[in-house]
């Protein structure tokens, strides 16, 4: 199978790269290395330095590769810079994501498979209760609003364009390569607070001082396994979670984080954040049928907790 890797060259997009790499496949990574690596592409995989806001070179890229399939990964992945600069946030993930679906029907790419957001789009949770997929959708951000709307936008092209298609919800990916450097993803974050001796701040679900937001965090591993298995047509589902069902409070983050690296820092508490889900848990019934175990959060944190103690070290 020839495989696209869109943000290939990113923390999940370099993970799905490796797996359809072990399998054998043919892969080729598009990436505008705004947040990804160049380092983190394989040497021999075919890289297109590319931005999806460029329409003719994301035309010209898959006309050249003329992949079989294409992993959509590329985004902007902020929940926090849609907020404040929603216009990038259409630009990237909606109008970025149309200019792709357009070179992979030209292209006549046979699977497209995206990856979207499940507690963003989902909305607030009751307590104790699973976002599944069928939801009624209640973003609140520009990001969810926008992955949404690439969601929909896939249904038309498959009717009107025969283009096939799976969606994957993430919840709150987590694993080696994460960028600490950013405003997305806590645990990437923590880790490297912690490492390098600096408070965690936990950002309150009501008012400071509580234990913040509740999420549901996913190993990277996992994520790719299943985006492999969607790319094979191997999820039947049109709409999949990719998530574990488990809800972590983040200051139960913060003291896992600790654990796992066997440091210790301060803890304070922040006041809620702009655009912020409090309760965001996925339902895991899809992902556990199509990749049965999966990986708890102490485990994955201590994987993680090395990768990010190695990367330090190196560093200095």
């Amino acid at each position: 199978m020839r495989v696209l890797v869109t943000g290939g060259a990113g923390f999940i997009g370099s993970h799905v790269v490796e797996r359809l790499l072990a399998a054998g496949d043919e892969v080729a990574v598009l990436d505008n290395l705004s947040t990804g690596r160049r380092e983190n592409v394989p040497r021999g995989v075919r890289f297109y330095e590319t931005d999806v806001r460029d329409r003719a070179g994301t035309l010209e890229a898959l006309a050249e590769f003329r992949p079989d399939a294409v992993n959509h990964q590329a985004a902007q992945a902020s929940v926090v810079v849609s907020v404040r600069d929603p216009r990038l946030d259409a630009d990237v993930n909606l109008i970025g994501g149309l200019n792709l679906l357009d070179a992979c029907v030209e292209s006549k790419v046979q699977r497209f498979v995206f990856a979207s957001t499940g507690g963003a789009i989902a909305g607030e949770v009751a307590e104790g209760d699973w976002a599944r997929e069928d939801v009624v959708p209640k973003p609140i951000s520009a990001y969810a609003i926008h992955k949404l709307a690439l969601e929909q936008h896939l249904a038309v092209y498959r009717a009107q364009r025969g283009l096939d298609y799976r969606i994957l919800r993430y919840s709150n990916v987590y694993g080696p390569r994460q960028d600490p450097h950013g405003e997305a993803g806590v645990i990437a974050i923590f880790l490297d607070s912690v490492l390098a001796g600096r408070t965690l701040h936990v950002n309150a679900l009501h008012s400071a001082g509580d234990p913040g937001c509740l999420r549901d965090y996913v190993y990277v591993t996992d994520v790719a396994r299943m985006n492999e298995l969607a790319l094979r047509g191997a999820v039947a589902e049109p709409i999949a979670n990719v998530c574990t069902g488990i809800g972590t409070s983040t200051r139960d983050l913060a003291a896992a984080v600790i654990r796992a690296t066997g440091r210790s820092v301060p803890v304070e508490s922040r006041p809620p954040r702009a655009g912020d889900i409090g309760l965001s848990v996925l339902d895991p019934t899809l992902p556990e049928r199509y990749l049965g175990d999966l990986v708890g959060l102490e485990r994955g944190l201590a994987g993680t907790a090395e990768w990010a103690r190695q990367r330090t070290a190196n560093a200095g």
